[in-house]
C-alpha cells in the first residue's frame, strides 16, 4: 500500500530539474619559466648597446650578471670608419675588434640572436629557444642592410670585375677605393636611397673623396667638368643634398662649384650590367655608368619589426625625449633601431645613452623619467682630403654646434681641424672610451 501510494505521489509531483553544471574556467596561459633573469637585458652589442651597458655598470648599482647583452656577432666594427677605408685612408681590419673582448666580464654575454619578445611577460626568447627574463629591457640592435632591395646589387657587389661597390658593409668596403683608382674616364654615379639609413651624410662623403682623388690625379677639373675625362653624378632619393637646411645649402653650393650633376628624387631600384635604373616619381630613368657607388636601403630587423614593441614603421616605439617605450614602461630603446626622429649616427648615441641610463635608474627606484634627449646628432662630412664640414644639430634640424658655442666658430665652413677629428680622434676615442661608456660626445668624458 505504502509503495503504491508513494509511486502515485511521485508521478503526480513536478519533476525536479538536474542542476546545470558550473562551467570550468579556462586557465590563462602561463608563460614558460625563464631559464635566467637579469635586472637589465640589452639587445645589441653595437655602439648603443655597449655604451649603455657599460654606463649602467659603471654606476656601481649592479652586481655581476645583473646586466646581460644579447648579440650574435663575432666582430664589432667601427662603421663610421668605413668611409675612410673607401677613401684609402684606413684599413678595415684596424677598425674591428672581437665583440667578446669589448664586454666587461661582469656583464653576462649571450652570443646568440633574439627569436621573439614577450613584453607582457618580461621575457625574451633567444634563437636557441631559451627564455630570458628581465626587469628592464633595452632594445638597440641597430639597422639591417637590405642589399637585395636593389635588383642586381648583390651580384654586382660580388663580381670583382663589376665597378660597383659600397662602403656600407665590411665585406664590400675593400672594393671601393680600387674602383676609384681604376677609373680613368667615364661616368661615375654615387647613389643615396630614399628612406632611413645609417649616417645620411656618408653617401656623399665618399663622392667628395673620389672627386678629390680624381682632381689630384688630373682626371677631373671642377672648373671645367665638361672637358674632364670623368663625369660625376649624385643620384639621391631625397629632394635636397642634406636634411638640415643650413648644411644642405652649403653642400649644394659645393656641388655646383665642383660641377657635380644633381639627380634629385632619383631612387636606385636596379642594376643590370653597366646600367642603373632609378625611380623618379612615376617614371623610371636609366643611366649608363663606368663606376657606381651604391648605398642599399635599410630598415629594422624582422624580430623587431614583427614584435609588439614596434611602431607602424617597424622601429621600437619610444618617447622622443625620455627614450622610454610608449606602451611598456620597462622597455627602452636608443640608436638606429629606435623611433627617435633624428639622424642615425654614433654621435647621437653619445647623447641618447646618458638620458636613457639616468631614466632607467630612476625607474628602478619607482620614479618617473626626468632626463630628456633633445635630438642631438652629428655628421662629420668629408668634403675633400684634409677638410670636414662638421654638421651638428638637434630635433627640427636646428643647428647645435659645439665649436660655435665654445669658440664662436661657424661650422658651416669645412675645416682641417674637423678632418683630424674625423680621421684620427673619433676612431681613437670610440674604442678607448665610447664603447666603455666613458665618452659623452660634446659633453666630454663621463666619470
Amino acid at each position: 500500500m505504502f509503495t503504491r501510494r508513494a509511486l502515485t505521489a511521485a508521478r503526480a509531483a513536478p519533476q525536479a530539474q538536474a542542476p546545470t553544471p558550473t562551467p570550468t574556467p579556462t586557465p590563462a596561459p602561463v608563460a614558460p619559466a625563464a631559464s635566467r633573469t637579469h635586472k637589465i637585458v640589452v639587445i645589441g652589442g653595437g655602439s648603443a648597446g655597449l655604451n649603455a651597458s657599460h654606463q649602467l655598470l659603471r654606476t656601481g648599482q649592479f652586481v655581476e650578471e645583473d646586466i646581460a647583452i644579447v648579440d650574435p656577432a663575432e666582430w664589432h666594427h667601427y662603421q663610421p670608419g668605413w668611409t675612410l677605408v673607401g677613401g684609402g685612408l684606413k684599413d678595415k681590419e684596424d677598425l674591428r675588434r672581437p665583440l667578446a673582448s669589448l664586454i666587461d666580464p661582469k656583464l653576462k654575454f649571450y652570443n646568440t640572436g633574439v627569436g621573439a619578445f614577450s613584453p607582457e611577460n618580461n621575457q625574451i626568447t633567444l634563437e636557441n629557444g631559451d627564455r630570458i627574463g628581465y626587469e628592464h629591457l633595452v632594445v638597440a640592435p641597430g639597422l639591417k642592410i637590405n642589399t637585395d632591395s636593389i635588383k642586381g646589387l648583390p651580384e654586382a657587389l660580388a663580381d670583382p670585375r663589376a665597378p660597383v661597390s659600397s662602403i656600407y658593409s665590411y665585406e664590400t668596403v675593400s672594393k671601393v677605393f680600387p674602383t676609384i683608382q681604376q677609373l680613368e674616364k667615364g661616368h661615375a654615379i654615387f647613389s643615396q636611397p630614399a628612406g632611413v639609413i645609417k649616417c645620411a651624410g656618408a653617401p656623399q662623403k665618399i663622392m667628395w673623396l673620389a672627386l678629390d682623388h680624381w682632381k689630384q690625379t688630373g682626371l677631373y677639373n671642377p672648373s671645367s667638368p665638361s672637358t674632364s675625362p670623368i663625369k660625376i653624378s649624385f643620384a639621391t632619393g631625397l629632394p635636397t643634398m642634406f636634411g638640415v637646411p643650413k648644411y644642405s645649402a652649403k653642400l649644394e653650393e659645393l656641388r655646383k662649384e665642383r660641377g657635380v650633376e644633381g639627380l634629385f628624387s632619383h631612387d636606385l631600384i636596379s642594376i643590370e650590367g653597366d646600367k642603373a635604373t632609378f625611380a623618379h616619381g612615376e617614371e623610371k630613368v636609366t643611366k649608363k655608368f663606368d663606376l657606381l657607388h651604391v648605398v642599399p636601403k635599410m630598415g629594422p630587423h624582422a624580430f623587431v619589426k614583427n614584435s609588439a614593441l614596434a611602431n607602424e614603421a617597424g622601429y621600437v616605439s619610444v618617447d622622443d625625449a625620455t627614450t622610454r617605450h610608449t606602451k611598456f614602461p620597462n622597455v627602452w630603446s636608443i640608436g638606429d633601431a629606435s623611433s627617435l626622429p633624428t639622424s642615425k649616427t654614433a654621435a647621437a648615441i653619445t647623447s641618447q645613452a646618458p638620458v636613457m641610463v639616468s631614466n632607467i635608474l630612476r625607474a628602478l627606484k619607482g620614479e618617473e623619467p626626468q632626463a630628456q634627449y633633445d635630438g642631438y646628432t652629428s655628421c662629420p662630412l668629408l668634403t675633400e682630403y684634409g677638410k670636414v664640414l662638421l654638421a651638428e644639430f638637434k630635433y627640427g634640424g636646428v643647428p647645435k654646434e659645439t665649436f660655435d658655442d665654445w669658440f664662436g666658430m661657424d661650422q658651416i665652413e669645412p675645416r682641417r681641424i674637423f678632418y683630424h677629428l674625423k680621421k684620427d680622434f673619433f676612431p681613437w676615442v670610440y674604442y678607448n672610451s665610447m664603447v666603455k661608456g666613458t665618452w659623452g660626445g660634446p659633453n666630454g668624458w663621463i666619470n
